[in-house]
C-alpha cells in the first residue's frame, strides 16, 4: 500500500461517459476508493453509500471518484442504475489500479486471476496521500471516510 504522506500518482481514466478524468482535475480533497466489479452487491453498498453521502463530503470540499477495471459501457450501466453522481473511472488493463498498489492477484471460488482489491485513499488538496484504507468492508466506509475526514479539515 502506498503510504501517508507520499505523492499520490497522476491518472487519467475515462469516466462512465467516456470523458476523460485527471487526479489534477481537482482542486480540494479527493476521495479515490477502489472496487472489484460493477453491479455485485458489496461494490453496490459502496457506491450508494459514497452516493448518499456526496453533499456532506462536497461541503468539506471533498470530491469522490471510483475506479475498477470494468469497461466504460459497464460503468455507464452502474451509474445509471443507481443515480450515482460522482464519476467512476474504467481502469480495463489495471495500470492505475497498480500505481495505487490496488490491483493484483486474487483468488475466488479456487480461481486465481488478477483483479481490483477494494482500497480506498484520501488525496490532499497538494497531491499526497492522507489516509489510507485497505481490504475495506463496502458496508459503511464511506461514513467512515467521512468521519476521518474532520481530522484534515481545518475548523
Amino acid at each position: 500500500m502506498l503510504q501517508v504522506g507520499e505523492d499520490a500518482p497522476e491518472f487519467e481514466l475515462p469516466n462512465q461517459h467516456g470523458d476523460p478524468v485527471r487526479r489534477s482535475d481537482f482542486d480540494g480533497r479527493l476521495v479515490v476508493y477502489f472496487y472489484p466489479r460493477a453491479n455485485t452487491d458489496g461494490c453496490t453498498t459502496e457506491a450508494n453509500e459514497f452516493n448518499e453521502e456526496l453533499s456532506t463530503f462536497a461541503a468539506q470540499d471533498v470530491d469522490v471518484v471510483g475506479i475498477s477495471d470494468d469497461p466504460v459501457e459497464d460503468l455507464a450501466e452502474f451509474a445509471a442504475d443507481l443515480d450515482l453522481e460522482f464519476d467512476l473511472l474504467s481502469d480495463e488493463l489495471g495500470e492505475v489500479a497498480t500505481l495505487y498498489e490496488s490491483y493484483g492477484e486474487k483468488q475466488l471460488f479456487g480461481n486465481t486471476f488478477d483483479g481490483v482489491f477494494r482500497n480506498t485513499y484520501v488525496v490532499g488538496p497538494d497531491g499526497r496521500i492522507e489516509a489510507v484504507y485497505e481490504n475495506v468492508s463496502p458496508d459503511g466506509h464511506a461514513g467512515a471516510v467521512l468521519d476521518d475526514l474532520t481530522e484534515f479539515v481545518a475548523p
